[in-house]
Formats: structure tokens, sequence, C-alpha cells
């Protein structure tokens, strides 16, 4: 199993994702950056939008600034519900 490092992000996500039961990136791309930031939230209320966008484009292997527009949309409404 590869640490979520592996996708670019760094130690401090990492140490937030296992605090919230994620510990590989193998987990991470299964629960996918929508259950993960919901999980996040939960744990961090503090949490903003930019995670969720930092933890879709690392899942798609890109940087963040690379998301479509029409993903950020669809990413910030599903936040806006969290």
């Amino acid at each position: 199993m590869a640490a979520v490092t592996a996708l670019g992000l760094g130690r401090t996500m990492e140490k937030k994702l296992h605090a919230v039961g994620i510990h590989s990136a193998e987990e991470l791309a299964q629960i996918g950056s929508k259950g993960a930031v919901a999980r996040l939230k939960e744990r961090y209320p503090n949490t903003c939008v930019v995670i969720l966008y930092h933890l879709e484009a690392a899942l798609r292997g890109v940087e963040m600034k690379q998301l479509e527009q029409a993903c950020k949309a669809e990413l910030k409404a599903y936040f806006a519900r969290l």
C-alpha cells in the first residue's frame, strides 16, 4: 500500500487523513475525495473547499489548477451541502 504522500499530498494532510481512518493512497482512492473531505470536515470543522480540490487533483494525478471549472463547480456545490 502506498502512502498518501505518494499522491503529492503533504505530511500534515497525511496525518489528518490517518486521523479519519484513511491510511493509504488506495484507501483514499476507494473512498474518493468527497468521502474523505466529509470525514475531515466532521473531525476538523475548519476544513475548506480547497482541501477538496487538492484531494481530487491528487487522485487524478494533476495539479489543482488543472481541474476543469465544471469539476470545481460540482465539488464546490457538494462541499456547500456538507
